[in-house]
């Protein structure tokens, strides 16, 4: 009978073998294929912000009809020529020439560039250069820079800016994303988690995990970025690696924790795995889908980089979550104890003096009992004052020359054309209206303010016009230029006086839609500066939109979670409140500390989705303990044992995100690193302040109202601390006789409370 049993118990081992087995070798192949698919991102991304305005603003249609009457598939780049000595009258057509006879560059197209234009003062030159968009635009225009240095060396300066000029530093800034990004932060999270642990092998366990999850979202994303049915934004891949690094180390945390009990209470590494696992899946579910849910909101953007966010994000956090559920308690199980080494675990302190042990977050329980009213009242002022900042926030969009933090030369470019031209030079407003009405939007749009001159496309190239119609010669050439009409449609070009990414220059394009419209309500604007002001505008419609959805969205997620509707509103008001002082904070920091001149207005929705959805995270794992501990221990002592035995791993956790997020900063791109400050300071707010202080005061000041209600909502308030002695439990959250909680809240099927 016992070599039976024996032999029963080999085979169920060997069984569990073989499943782990099976599991690892799954994501083994992930990682592999993820891992190939990895280097495609940049590849499959683009940085053209016109592809994410939706279907309907002007400035798009303007783009799509832009086309047809120049060389369609191609940007523009704007080269610039400076000189120490004036040009004399015979230097542009020798210019001309000697460009036309460079190698050729694939991708570029000298011939069809205008005619060179010099300067009033003769210390500079430029001309426009069609770039194929498809190809490698940034190596194109690396070798157009160095091709025109060779044509024109008495130029003392060559610059490429324009259109071509600034999309080939992006595309440069973002090269970073793939390699450096990912050391930076894997390295960051690697030091945190030695330092957690103080083991070598539990840290290398849970970045296999991370990686592993990236890699699965990665290849998922790439193939449907590849067969067109998601659109892949640069900035989206650099929140997609932190995102799923971030939340896979996160839930890896809490699961460990729960492993850690479990070990201590089971001599058996199945029976701990189960046992974790039945504890910690309901949180780390909740919070996987607090953050698909806010995410999946974005559907709802108009803006396409921000509606494509959504489904691409989500993906990595099932990713993070099937990882969360499968590799890491199966690599787990195969090191058990060995996991921990050098470290051994011992049981845990008895039950009854969880709270009366020594230690950091048993003290901090015992300050909340004694002064928990002053606690939440002063934690909710101090962050309401750091509120007050946001009205310092610019966030109504940021110049286009700044979007790249680090060297650019299509910035240096831009300077030295608003020094020699018109400061609109390059990047004109593009006017489509049909030919019979085209002198009326000519005199309607020189007097425009801000308008310095206006262009009509030709047959020949793009024609100064005046309010008389157009000139009947190209400047110096003789030769007659008729303009160009497609479908009874003409082209005009607005050099404005400001620069194209300034706040005057989108005054000056909202003045020509405005001035524009009495000639004709089918007369479309468009243009750089066009691009940027519909970008701005359905930006601050979403933020307007998606916001509000997104607190609802949670809300409901909260409220099934906790059985309860005061708890949730708890927790989403503190971390709305936190939330709301990182982006005062941040406001004073972007304008004082770093200069920065403004932030798009997709900033604080982004950093809205991550901080609400992950904060809550927090709470999340907090709450759902409490809630454990309170069915056993009453709502009172209940909230501060979750915040002892939690204490470790959110901060931990914080810790660890907040790290990840912040290595978003070291990509020179201005977007991604105000997203990177405010994330990781309202993560450390969240996770010090909110967490730590403001959610358990006032919990336990509402004693059993928090979880109203619910049966933990109607059951009697615990005693005061003062009557402990007398009574023999109250004080330490036990119910006294009579106050017990109802049998069906007080077991779940899942058996007893964790103890720690």
């Amino acid at each position: 009978m016992a070599g039976e049993l024996t032999g029963v118990r080999g085979a169920s081992r060997r069984r569990r073998i073989a499943a782990t087995a099976v599991i690892v070798v799954v994501w083994l192949a992930i990682f592999l294929l993820g891992g190939r698919a990895f280097s495609q991102l940049n590849d499959l991304g683009t940085n053209d912000r016109v592809q994410f305005l939706p279907a309907s603003a002007e400035s798009t249609m303007v783009q799509e009809q832009q086309s047809r009457f120049r060389a369609e598939g191609f940007s523009y780049a704007v080269a610039v020529f400076s000189f120490d000595e004036p040009l004399d009258e015979h230097a542009a057509p020798l210019m001309e020439r000697s460009i036309q006879r460079m190698e050729p560059i694939e991708g570029v197209d000298v011939f069809r560039a205008t005619p060179i234009i010099v300067s009033d003062d003769r210390l500079a030159a430029e001309l426009v250069i069609p770039v194929d968009a498809a190809g490698e635009l940034d190596e194109a225009v690396a070798d157009l820079r160095a091709g025109l240095a060779q044509a024109v060396p008495e130029a003392s300066g060559v610059y490429i800016t324009g259109g071509a000029g600034f999309a080939a530093d992006i595309i440069a800034a973002f090269s970073g994303i793939d390699g450096l990004l990912l050391l930076v932060a894997l390295g960051a999270v690697l030091i945190i988690l030695i330092v957690v642990y103080r083991s070598p092998l539990l840290p290398i366990i849970v970045l296999a995990t991370s990686l592993s999850a990236l890699c699965g979202a990665v290849l998922v994303v790439a193939g449907l970025a590849r067969s067109g049915a998601i659109l892949l934004a640069g900035q989206t891949q650099g929140i997609l690696l932190i995102l799923v690094v971030g939340a896979t180390t996160n839930y890896a945390l809490l699961y460990i924790s729960r492993y850690t009990e479990a070990l201590t209470r089971h001599e058996s590494r199945w029976d701990a795995t189960w046992d974790a696992l039945r504890r910690s899946w309901q949180p780390i579910l909740a919070s996987g889908l607090t953050v698909i849910a806010a995410l999946m909101v974005l559907l709802a953007s108009q803006l396409d980089s921000n509606r494509t966010l959504g489904p691409i994000a989500s993906i990595g956090i099932v990713f993070a979550l099937l990882a969360s559920f499968t590799l890491l308690p199966a690599l787990l199980y195969w090191a058990g104890r060995a996991a921990f080494w050098p470290r051994k675990l011992t049981a845990p302190p008895p039950d009854a003096t969880v709270l009366e042990a020594s230690g950091v977050w048993p003290r901090l329980a015992r300050f909340i009992r004694r002064r928990h009213r002053l606690v939440w009242v002063a934690t909710s002022l101090v962050l309401a004052v750091m509120a007050l900042g946001v009205t310092q926030l610019k966030a109504d969009g940021s110049p286009s020359s700044e979007y790249v933090t680090g060297q650019s030369q299509a910035r240096e470019g831009l300077a030295v054309l608003g020094e020699h031209y018109p400061a609109g030079s390059g990047t004109p407003a593009v006017v489509i209206v049909d030919v019979e009405r085209s002198l009326d939007a000519v005199a309607a749009m020189l007097e425009v303010d801000g308008v310095d001159h206006v262009r009509i496309a030709t047959l020949g190239g793009p024609t100064p016009v005046t309010a008389d119609g157009v000139q009947p010669f190209a400047a110096g050439s003789g030769i007659a230029l008729a303009p160009l009409v497609l479908d009874g449609r003409v082209l005009l070009e607005a050099t404005l006086t400001s620069a194209a990414d300034t706040p005057a220059a989108e005054a000056t394009v909202r003045e020509l839609r405005a001035a524009l419209d009495d000639v004709g309500t089918d007369v479309l604007v468009g243009g750089q500066t066009a691009i940027d002001v519909d970008a701005n505008a359905a930006a601050i419609t979403d933020r307007t939109l998606i916001i509000p959805a997104i607190f609802l969205a949670i809300a409901l997620i909260l409220v099934l979670l906790l059985r309860s509707v005061v708890a949730p509103l708890i927790v989403i008001g503190s971390v709305a409140l936190s939330f709301a002082a990182a982006l005062g904070v941040s406001a004073l920091v972007f304008n004082t500390v770093f200069g920065f001149s403004g932030a798009d207005p997709t900033v604080p929705l982004f950093a809205f989705v991550f901080l609400i959805a992950l904060g809550v995270d927090y709470n999340i794992f907090l709450m759902t303990r409490a809630r454990e501990e309170t069915l056993h221990h009453g709502p009172r002592e209940g909230v501060l044992r979750a915040l002892v035995v939690t204490g470790g791993v959110i901060t931990s956790a914080g810790i660890v995100l907040a790290a990840t997020f912040a290595a978003l900063g070291v990509l020179p791109l201005l977007f991604l690193a105000q997203i990177a400050f405010i994330v990781a300071f309202g993560v450390l707010l969240d996770t010090f302040v909110v967490r730590t202080l403001l959610v358990p005061a006032l919990v336990y000041d509402l004693d059993h109202r928090a979880w109203w209600p619910s049966r933990l909502g109607r059951a009697r308030p615990a005693r005061p601390e003062s009557l402990d002695a007398s009574t023999g439990g109250a004080g330490s959250g036990e119910p006294a006789a009579g106050e017990a909680l109802p049998s069906g809240e007080a077991m779940r099927a899942d058996g007893d409370a964790a103890r720690v």
